[in-house]
């Protein structure tokens, strides 16, 4: 192999910014549906990058469980609680928040996965940041007047409201108003004003 003579200097080449493939819903969807991705890896669609979901560890599985037993009880039969589902956000995002709640019931959703919510709550026991700032930013994009976190490891409910823009968030969106309750207190959604939840059936 040849090596450059002595005295020569080798041209130093500007290095490549590295480069990520961003997927559309659609082709996600794809890739569902011909089982490359499958139920066993945990993947959801946020801003055209795959991401894999929060462990359901026995904390969070089990206030899933309470969050939408919770939301049952508050919304009633003209109101549909899915967990851990998609939500067809927009064209690149795909996410399957711990609970969300959609019109009508689940025959409505035979053809195609809900495009809008009522309200989304996230179930975070090690992703609290992430639920935050990254979703709280993706899903005040999507125009969702109301999101909830269940902080499961201070047994509190934060609850995010007002959208608005903000460029200096993930998706150019965030939350205007937020505030934290502890599981003594109450919380009526927006879509079910006369409902009261208590944050104690919410938080295990």
């Amino acid at each position: 192999m040849s090596r450059p003579a002595r005295g020569h200097s080798i041209a130093v080449m500007a290095e490549a910014p590295v480069e990520h493939r961003r997927w559309t819903r659609a082709e996600y969807d794809r890739l569902v549906e011909i089982e490359f991705l499958g139920p066993d890896d945990k993947i959801e669609l946020l801003g055209g990058y795959m991401i894999v979901r929060e462990p359901k560890a026995p904390p969070r599985a089990a206030c899933i469980s309470m969050v939408y037993r919770a939301l049952a009880d508050a919304f009633g039969n003209d109101w549909h609680i899915r967990t851990v589902a998609p939500l067809a956000l927009d064209d690149d995002s795909e996410p399957e928040p711990a609970a969300c709640v959609v019109p009508g019931d689940p025959m409505d959703y035979l053809d195609a996965h809900p495009a809008r919510a009522a309200l989304i709550v996230e179930a975070s026991l090690v992703r609290l940041a992430f639920d935050r700032e990254h979703k709280g930013s993706l899903y005040a994009r999507a125009g969702i007047a109301d999101y909830w976190i269940v902080n499961i490891p201070e047994r509190r409910l934060e609850i995010y409201r007002d959208p608005m823009t903000d460029a200096a968030s993930p998706f150019a969106w965030r939350y205007g108003r937020g505030i934290s309750l502890g599981p003594d207190q109450t919380i009526s959604p927006l879509a079910a004003p006369s409902a009261s939840i208590s944050v104690r059936d919410l938080v295990p």
